[in-house]
């Protein structure tokens, strides 16, 4: 390689790192005083509450798969369909219906699920814990700045 073709490998690799960093740090969760937004966790506090003491869902793992990475757990699994079912957006069957879910969320969070949504129509899992998980690693997926979980 002649030191022009090096010069411009290196450069061509300098700027290529420098995007993939930018890109990295915009997918980050945002976490700030504003978002997530205060009041929408004040509200949700009480799901939560009843949710974890339903499945033994560890904080540690509702942290780790908002703000971390996303993994399997059983108990987190069966604590994202508790929240569907205490916030009466699931039908006799437990299947989700994402109209109910839009029409219940706060104007300011609703087009980032409506959006985040458009390629999570048709979960997958044989247990309704299995499909709770896989909408939510759907939206996260689709939108990791914003998606959070209570």
């Amino acid at each position: 390689m002649t030191l022009s073709g090096k010069y411009r490998f290196l450069t061509v690799y300098t700027m290529l790192i420098v995007l993939l960093s930018a890109w990295t740090r915009a997918q980050q969760p945002r976490r700030d005083d504003e978002y997530p937004p205060p009041a929408i966790l004040k509200l949700a506090k009480p799901f939560h509450d009843i949710c974890v003491e339903q499945t033994g869902v560890k904080e540690e793992a509702i942290k780790e798969f908002s703000d971390g990475e996303i993994h399997e757990d059983e108990a987190l699994k069966c604590y994202m369909n508790c929240l569907f079912h205490e916030f009466d957006v699931v039908d006799d069957n437990g299947d989700v219906h994402l109209e109910k879910l839009f029409s219940k969320i706060p104007a300011a969070l609703r087009d980032l699920l409506i959006e985040a949504s458009k390629g999570c129509v048709h979960p997958e899992g044989d247990t309704l814990c299995h499909k709770a998980w896989w909408f939510h690693q759907c939206w996260k997926k689709a939108d990791p700045v914003h998606y959070f979980l209570v």
